[in-house]
């Protein structure tokens, strides 16, 4: 393996890609439809919902740490993290399955199916992601390159998410044909598939360039005890801790704002206009519409699906527009640095979102316009947080002389998986608080909770992510001069 920085081919950026497309087939899934799917098809109280997410990610995110520190210790002659993408694949396909199976059994009966399945699907998601993350920091040393590499990696993400927040809830009603259960088994192993054949094209097209040196003595307890010294990665592993917070207690909510505090005869209106229902005139009768109907992204004659496609409508618009985001971030990032541009962009996302909670239920059209300036806002910090990650691995070799990327990897997903366990606990708690009922109509105190959850709340949490960034020290001009020194002492031990 080479130590220098490395140009990456177009193949094997795309099918690193891949795998982080696949990994969004259950990240976006359990962001968007996981509390909802628990509480209105499985049946469970939100609250207890709430509580057994908290449960199956805490165990996630406390597992993270020790898979990183055994994907370190990984050597085969595929490399170290690469393997596991392969190794976990066949597994991950099956619990993603069982995950979104509803059995037949009483309610405590439920409550331990959906708690042993959603654990066993977040360790498979530790085992395969965790490795997945750290390759970015083992395939190439050249800063940008990792940039670009993180911006091809979530194009492929955003396509996965466009495909997740668009066609899950239609094929779900398609494929169910009114039961909703059988709908969701289907449609999790269509997704499952993919995700197998995407893991196994990541791993045969991929490879590590990036070696500890050989002379570095493996000692787990230093490798943990130099983290609480890494200023940077103090800064990113509470930021990422806030950000995803904010994923989860959002995302679980959107769904349950369409669902009940949308007005559903404006939604139904916009969707008339642009064709998306079977009372459209002479569109409805094209070749287009006969495609989407075969998606369930019609609205039928009885308008008992006007929610879930003004929903899939709303995430895939919106996922377009975070892609013209994501692809600015690799110039934004080269010309202002990785930090000045994220730093920004949280700030004006915060503004857009913190906004909905003025928006009155027959305001659609300006919903649309709104999560729209607050997607392109937020769009070009998505892969520079993830490239950032791999500027602090760098840190702490250039600090310390150890590189340690599986373990800071994990760490740092540990705090994605302790967020997303707060945020979507969060979720669950507060419309249990605020009165929410399942299927039924809801309250004006319960409208109110929906609001604020999607809105006020995830936006005080993004404060702290830009406070994190401001206190993150590694800029610009010191990111490149980290880059060049540790390219000159990898020269060294390799030569030696």
């Amino acid at each position: 393996m080479s130590s220098e920085p490395q140009k990456l081919s177009f193949t094997e950026k795309a099918g690193y890609s891949l795998g982080d497309a696949a990994a969004n087939f259950v990240f976006q899934t359990m962001i968007l439809f996981q509390l909802s799917f628990y509480t209105d098809t499985l049946g469970i109280v939100a609250a207890s919902a709430g509580s057994l997410l908290l449960v199956g990610r805490l165990w996630d995110a406390f597992f993270d740490p020790m898979m990183g520190s055994i994907a370190d210790r990984t050597k085969t002659r595929w490399g170290k993290f690469r393997p596991w993408v392969l190794w976990t694949a066949i597994p991950w396909g099956v619990v993603m399955v069982l995950a979104y199976s509803t059995p037949d059994w009483g309610m405590t009966g439920k409550l331990a199916y959906a708690c042993l399945t959603n654990i066993l699907l977040m360790t498979l998601y530790s085992a395969n992601n965790t490795p997945y993350s750290a390759m970015t920091g083992v395939m190439t040393g050249d800063i940008n390159e990792r940039t670009r590499l993180s911006s091809y990696r979530f194009v492929a993400a955003m396509i996965a998410q466009l495909i997740v927040g668009g066609f899950t809830l239609p094929l779900v009603a398609k494929l169910g044909h009114g039961n909703n259960a059988k709908g969701w088994q289907m449609t999790m192993a269509l997704w499952a598939t993919i995700c197998v054949v995407c893991f196994v094209v990541t791993f045969l097209t991929t490879r590590e360039r990036i070696q500890p040196d050989p002379k570095q003595k493996v000692s787990a307890k230093q490798d943990f005890g130099d983290l609480l010294k890494n200023g940077p990665w103090i800064a990113m592993f509470t930021l990422t801790v806030c950000h995803f917070l904010v994923l989860a207690m959002r995302g679980g909510t959107m769904f349950y704002y369409f669902r009940y505090y949308v007005n559903q005869d404006r939604l139904y209106g916009l969707l008339q206009s642009l064709g998306l229902s079977s009372a459209s005139g002479t569109f409805a009768t094209g070749t287009w519409h006969y495609l989407l109907s075969a998606f369930g992204l019609i609205v039928d004659g009885a308008r008992t699906n006007v929610s879930s496609v003004g929903f899939s409508l709303f995430n895939m618009s919106s996922l377009f527009v975070t892609l013209l985001g994501v692809l600015c971030s690799t110039f934004l990032s080269i010309r202002y640095g990785k930090r000045a541009v994220a730093i920004a962009g949280f700030s004006m996302t915060t503004v857009f979102m913190a906004l909905f909670v003025l928006l009155p239920p027959d305001a659609v059209g300006t919903m649309f316009i709104l999560e729209y300036a607050r997607v392109l806002t937020y769009g070009p910090t998505i892969p520079l947080i993830w490239a950032i990650f791999a500027d602090v691995v760098d840190y702490a070799e250039w600090k310390t002389g150890r590189r340690t990327t599986g373990v800071i990897y994990a760490t740092i997903l540990f705090g994605l998986k302790a967020g997303l366990s707060l945020g979507g606990a969060i979720a669950g708690w507060l419309l249990t608080g605020y009165g929410y009922r399942a299927n039924a109509v809801q309250t004006a105190g319960a409208l109110r909770g929906i609001r604020m959850t999607m809105s006020v709340y995830p936006s005080a949490f993004f404060l702290i992510v830009i406070v994190c960034l401001i206190c993150y020290k590694i800029g610009k001009k010191l990111n490149i001069q980290i880059q060049d020194e540790l390219a000159e002492r990898r020269k060294n031990f390799a030569s030696t």
